[in-house]
């Protein structure tokens, strides 16, 4: 059986896995080839990006032999590089994040709360999931992600319709990120999921959708549950997931996120107990499951 002196570094963790130095995005895609002898990286740029499609990056370390006079058949011996060190996460500063929770009166998703809901349960709902409100949008609502120790890392703006409570996509895609508003350079995103802040010394089921609103929402009508949001059908992550270790979790995706998501539960089964909803699945109809309904449009519907 052939052997070969470098290979992809095997999976144990994202400790495992870096930025690629192409794309560099921050949610680590990047597999070094290691030495097989000592374990150690040939070089931090000698690898593949994950992202193929979309990056495509991959340096092998017969190229990088090749680039660098060294002659990939002949023994080679170097001191083992040292790993690029991993930039520190990023967060909002307090008094950014402080700034934000009034104003609710111009808060046009907070208007469309206060049609479904009484003052009460709405001022519950904004304080229980810190929902701010931004001027960068007349209306703009601010969905916080708070970590479960309480720091911010980022926040997402989004613009709502506050009669029917649906985004607003014309002319284009209301959607914006609070770090890249506050003219902090050099911000190290590493997002969370929105409401992990409540699972601090909270032991209840976890229930975990895909936006924030159906989140919200549905902490209302089924209150056994934590629910948080994963904020799209991609951002479903193991990276994000960590928090929900030994947790007890059920997920429900949109209609048209359940294969997705039915997959991605058999990877996080490893880190808690996990399963899927088909609720949604078994009573839409094919229309709703085009249109890719949520929880949210059942329960407020």
């Amino acid at each position: 059986m052939k052997t070969y002196p470098y290979i992809l570094q095997p999976y144990k963790g994202m400790s495992t896995r870096f930025v690629c130095p192409a794309c560099k995005k921050r949610d680590k895609t990047f597999t070094l080839y290691i030495d097989t002898e000592t374990k150690q990286p040939l070089h931090y740029t000698v690898g593949i990006c994950n992202r193929l499609s979309k990056c495509g990056y991959h340096y092998t370390p017969k190229q990088y032999f090749i680039d660098n006079n060294m002659g990939f058949t002949k023994p080679v011996y170097y001191s083992p590089p040292t790993l690029f060190k991993q930039q520190a996460i990023s967060y909002i500063p307090d008094v950014v994040f402080t700034a934000s929770l009034k104003q609710y009166s111009n808060n046009h998703f907070v208007q469309f709360l206060s049609s479904l809901f009484n003052d009460d349960v709405v001022q519950k709902l904004v304080h229980k999931y810190y929902i701010g409100t931004a001027k960068y949008w007349q209306g703009t609502t601010v969905f916080w992600q708070v970590d479960a120790s309480g720091k911010i890392h980022t926040g997402k703006l989004m613009l709502y319709n506050p009669t029917t409570g649906k985004r607003v996509k014309q002319p284009y895609n209301h959607i914006q990120w609070a770090h890249k508003t506050i003219g902090q350079t050099n911000f190290n995103l590493r997002q969370c999921l929105f409401g992990e802040h409540l699972l601090a010394h909270n032991n209840q089921q976890v229930a975990l959708v895909e936006s924030e609103k159906t989140a919200l929402i549905a902490s209302v009508y089924l209150p056994d549950f934590i629910w948080l949001a994963a904020g799209s059908l991609s951002n479903l992550t193991l990276q994000k997931c960590k928090v929900l270790q030994d947790k007890s979790v059920t997920l429900y995706p949109d209609l048209n996120g359940f294969e997705k998501w039915n997959a991605k539960a058999k990877e996080l089964s490893a880190i808690c107990e996990i399963s899927v909803s088909n609720l949604l699945e078994r009573h839409a109809s094919q229309t709703e499951k085009q249109q890719g309904l949520d929880l949210a449009d059942y329960l407020v519907g």
